[in-house]
């Protein structure tokens, strides 16, 4: 089963179980991927949407989400931060798990060692490198400010 249509039948069952939270986050979410598949099919690079452009879609959705989330903390608004944990949560629930600050850096060490990165210039190789091994599980600006601090001690 796609990912499209995994959305399509959770969406189904938020309409049945009348959950107006779920209900109103899963027609978020297929209207983005209804104007991915728009844009996919115009223009001079057609294609089909795959998983890959909506898990692409999707990082960026929760993405927005956690900065909303961090606003509204700072600006106690738990009544707006409640709505945005709870479309965080559901978009997340779609996504590869995302390894922790610890396993992040971890990586980050191993694969510095493995390509022998001496300082800040080789930044770029070892980016490449965690691109091909943990795209969908690492997030890259953590990754990037970790890889910042480990080149620049070196």
């Amino acid at each position: 089963m796609s990912l499209k249509e995994t959305i399509e039948t959770e969406y189904k069952s938020s309409l049945k179980a009348k959950d107006k939270t779920k209900i109103s986050t899963y027609r978020l979410i297929l209207s983005s991927i209804k104007d991915l598949d728009i844009s996919n099919r115009s223009g001079p690079n057609k294609k089909e949407t795959d998983d890959e452009d909506i898990k692409k879609l999707l990082k960026k959705m929760v993405k927005q989400r956690a900065e909303s989330i961090d606003i509204y903390k700072k600006n106690n608004r738990s009544d707006l931060l409640e709505i945005e944990q709870n479309e965080f949560n559901i978009l997340s629930s779609f996504l590869p798990k995302q390894l922790n600050d610890e396993d992040t850096k971890k990586i980050c060490e191993e694969i510095i060692s493995k390509l022998g990165a001496k300082s800040i210039k080789d930044m770029g190789k070892v980016m490449s490198e965690l691109k091909k091994q943990h795209t969908d599980e690492i997030d890259f600006s953590k990754a990037g400010n970790f890889l910042k601090q480990l080149l620049n001690k070196q």
